[in-house]
């Protein structure tokens, strides 16, 4: 799904009024059914309904879902601002609609507005600005904002919470933001939306489908896209009845140290569950009892120091390789981080201390392979390419490392960004906040590798791997709880995950 900025929305709606031979009317009728749909599903007749309106197509929306409301039994006040005296021609038409409805109650504020009674059992409805806003919330409308913030009542945002702009925040005030409970929001999520600090702002999101032209959605570039499941299922590779693990590749995972030979044994288990013919682990040599019993499937290289790796002579002869989980930073393995960086000849994976040793040493982010894919979480990221003031800010330092040393960056988080060295961004769609937990990342160090090994195009490597990995923790969540999610469990559900995709 292409995630559009704010600026390309006025005119995927006009391209849809054109092509269909339809008025900007009965396109907001269309979405104001869908939210009233999404609503009425979610709360009974009995539920009072309090809506907000400004004087713009956000408040034709919520004047039109006010009627639709009101006709279906609900009992609906609805507040329209309008200091001004100028409304958009939509809103203006749905105010006289609305007025005509004996079984709504509707006020216009142009100078005081008294306050409604807001309670728990209230449903508010944020129909004062929406994705057309580009300056920060302030006076009255203010004032309504946070009086609507200070009561317990649920909120129902349309298309997006009032004040929050669809891309960058950095400039915005945050305290004159509405916080949704339920954000409606029309075709697709807004860029903003992918961002941790704005999820107090937008609560649950909801896309609503309102049938925006497909061929103008087609042919407008954006460098955003959301992927989901149909965009992954089709990269799968399929095995041949007289395949055998060569031709699924030789990887060669470098791991572990004294005290986390974890990460080594989580990444290397979810390297062999996700179809790696061979798998050779290099770990400090005091661990082969634990990983030949950990790993049975995998061959152990023992480095020549017992708690730490100090060095590899020869990494030739592998088809991928991973670098990172519970290394440590020891000086030795610093050391032995640049000869292994030096020795590289095609893309690989690099995660955790991996990451921080190349932070430690930013000189071999310019040795790396083309189209090597790293995978920092934020603190992670801040030590190799400085701090952010917020994720906006982050993730275009995202793409411009990206850019600048030719590599996949998979920035982890909620909705985890995948940056191609082209710019594009691809935020993943699956997964679960179960996934906060340790070794989760290691996790799909092990499934990236994986797929290298087995000739997935770096690109389609990063893809599928991080949506195979948010889904088999999905899967996970269906035998268990947040809480209890660990990052074994994801292991343990990659087949499943799997095989549901290539049923999709």
């Amino acid at each position: 799904m292409k995630l559009f900025l704010t600026k390309d929305i006025r005119e995927l709606d006009a391209q849809t009024i054109k092509e269909e031979d339809i008025t900007s009317i009965e396109l907001m009728e269309r979405a104001a059914n869908a939210l009233a749909d999404e609503i009425t599903a979610r709360w009974s007749v009995r539920t009072p309904v309090v809506l907000f309106a400004g004087p713009g197509n956000n408040g034709g929306d919520a004047l039109a879902l006010a009627r639709i409301l009101a006709e279906s039994g609900y009992e609906t006040t609805s507040y329209l601002f309008n200091p001004h005296a100028k409304l958009s021609p939509e809103c203006h038409r749905n105010k006289v609609t609305l007025e005509s409805i004996p079984e709504a109650t509707f006020y216009e504020v142009t100078r005081e507005f008294l306050p409604p009674d807001l309670t728990a059992d209230t449903l508010v409805i944020d129909g004062l600005f929406g994705s057309g806003l580009n300056q920060p919330i302030n006076g009255g409308f203010a004032s309504v904002v946070n009086y609507i913030n200070q009561s317990p009542s649920k909120v129902v945002a349309i298309d997006m919470p009032s004040g929050l702009f669809g891309e960058d925040n950095s400039n915005n005030i945050n305290r004159n933001i509405i916080r949704a409970t339920l954000t409606l929001t029309f075709q697709f999520p807004k860029l903003s939306f992918m961002f941790a600090e704005n999820e107090k702002y937008t609560g649950e999101v909801v896309v609503l489908d309102i049938n925006l032209s497909a061929r103008t959605m087609e042919e407008t570039f954006t460098p955003y896209t959301l992927t989901e499941r149909y965009d992954v299922a089709p990269l799968l590779n399929y095995r041949t009845k007289f395949a055998h693990k060569g031709n699924f590749g030789n990887a060669l995972l470098i791991a572990g140290s004294y005290g986390m030979m974890g990460a080594a044994i989580l990444s290397g288990k979810a390297c062999m569950h996700a179809g790696v013919g061979m798998l050779t682990i290099h770990a400090p040599r005091s661990s082969n009892s634990i990983l030949q019993t950990s790993i049975p499937e995998a061959k152990f290289q023992p480095d020549k120091n017992m708690e730490m790796i100090t060095g590899i002579d020869n990494i030739s002869g592998y088809t991928a390789i991973g670098i990172g989980p519970g290394m440590g930073t020891e000086p030795l393995t610093e050391h032995a981080m640049q000869l292994i960086v030096r020795q590289l000849r095609r893309p690989c994976v690099i995660d955790a201390d991996g990451l921080n040793l190349l932070a430690k040493r930013p000189d071999l982010l310019t040795q790396l392979p083309s189209m090597s894919i790293l995978t920092p979480h934020p603190k992670e990221f801040e030590r190799l390419f400085g701090q952010s003031e917020n994720s906006y800010e982050r993730l275009n330092k995202g793409i411009e490392a990206a850019m600048r040393y030719n590599v996949i960056i998979v920035l982890k988080g909620a909705n985890s960004a995948v940056i191609f060295p082209s710019g594009h961004v691809h935020f993943n769609s699956s997964g679960n906040p179960g996934m906060a937990t340790g070794g989760s990342g290691d996790v799909l160090t092990g499934i990236l590798l994986a797929l290298l090994s087995q000739n997935y195009s770096p690109e389609h490597a990063a893809l599928l791997g991080v949506y195979i990995h948010g889904m088999a923790a999905d899967i996970a969540l269906t035998k268990g709880s947040e809480e209890s999610l660990t990052a074994g469990d994801i292991v343990m559900n990659l087949g499943h995950a799997f095989r549901q995709l290539r049923l999709t």
